[in-house]
């Protein structure tokens, strides 16, 4: 094995519609190349990555979009935000199928199950509720703040909270695991096999985790994360981590030593904190960054084109 696939370094397209700051972007499922972006504009933007086009705008929050989830056949998605509603769309119409409200405060992580047959939402309120689409199935009321993250699988469901804690729900069990990491968690990113977890926390560090005992596995750092939520994310065929940092600066580090991959420091991707970074999820030569700085950044290899 060669080690880690290198980052993709140059800029194919930047997509640039948006109003203010853009807080959250999401690939669609499978080979295709679209982006999905929330802004504080209120708006959602449907992107053609290849291309860097506008498809449409999907609009109907009235307050800053911070989290949208794709279902796994990208027909529809859902979205939060300050409105603390849920909003179900339909692609292909553009219009809103469906609002769930239930939280008292905004709504910073939406996630759908596998099958899209349930939605998680997390909220400054400090809890998740688990939605049939219909109605809660299961408050979890566990986080002493802000929900900032979550991911949903088969049988658990694993938050993180502004009060320090990774939480992991076995829904089988009826089981909960608090792992205190003991800063703000921020984002949280399985590997495929959900046997280790990606935390970022607002120490400047980002940790492995192992998932089934919450024991620390390995630990990156050199960027600065202290006070906005920069996702991170794994690198292609999960050899690498990637994260945008406040500086408008984007890591990797080699997963295994946690040494920090060439150049070191990196150089400046955007003018302003990045929100969010995403690998595609099955095209090794690109990912995106999305920034505060208004802008969505697709990075390819050189030589791959288009």
């Amino acid at each position: 094995m060669s080690g880690p696939h290198p980052l993709p370094r140059s800029v194919h397209v930047s997509l640039e519609n948006h109003k203010g700051p853009v807080n959250v972007a999401r690939y669609a499922k499978g080979t295709a190349k679209y982006i999905l972006t929330g802004g504080q504009d209120r708006t959602i933007k449907l992107w053609n990555a290849n291309l860097g086009t506008e498809i449409k705008t999907f609009a109907a929050h009235g307050y800053e979009v911070l989290s949208i989830s794709v279902s796994h056949d990208n027909a529809k998605f859902a979205s939060s935000g300050g409105d603390r509603s849920v909003f179900l769309w339909d692609v292909a119409t553009g219009v809103t199928s469906r609002r769930i409200a239930g939280h008292a405060g905004k709504i910073y992580a939406v996630e759908f199950n596998e099958d899209a047959t349930v939605v998680a939402s997390g909220s400054f309120d400090a809890t998740v509720k688990l939605w049939d689409l219909r109605q809660p199935i299961q408050v979890l009321d566990e986080a002493r703040d802000a929900v900032q993250t979550i991911h949903v699988g088969s049988n658990t469901i694993i938050t993180g909270s502004v009060d320090g804690h990774v939480r992991t729900y076995d829904l089988r069990k009826g089981e909960l695991r608090s792992d205190f990491i003991g800063h703000p968690v921020t984002s949280l990113v399985p590997t495929k096999d959900n046997q280790t977890l990606l935390v970022t926390t607002l120490d400047s560090h980002v940790r492995l985790m192992d998932a089934t005992t919450g024991k620390m596995l390995n630990d990156f750092s050199g960027h600065t994360n202290t006070s906005y939520r920069c996702r991170g994310c794994f690198g292609h065929g999960e050899a690498n981590v990637v994260l945008g940092d406040e500086n408008g600066m984007v890591w990797a580090w080699d997963l295994l030593d946690a040494k920090v991959m060439p150049p070191n420091p990196p150089p400046k991707a955007h003018q302003k904190v990045i929100t969010w970074t995403e690998h595609h999820p099955t095209d090794a030569n690109e990912m995106f960054t999305a920034s505060a700085d208004g802008t969505v950044k697709v990075w390819r290899h050189p030589d791959t084109g288009s």
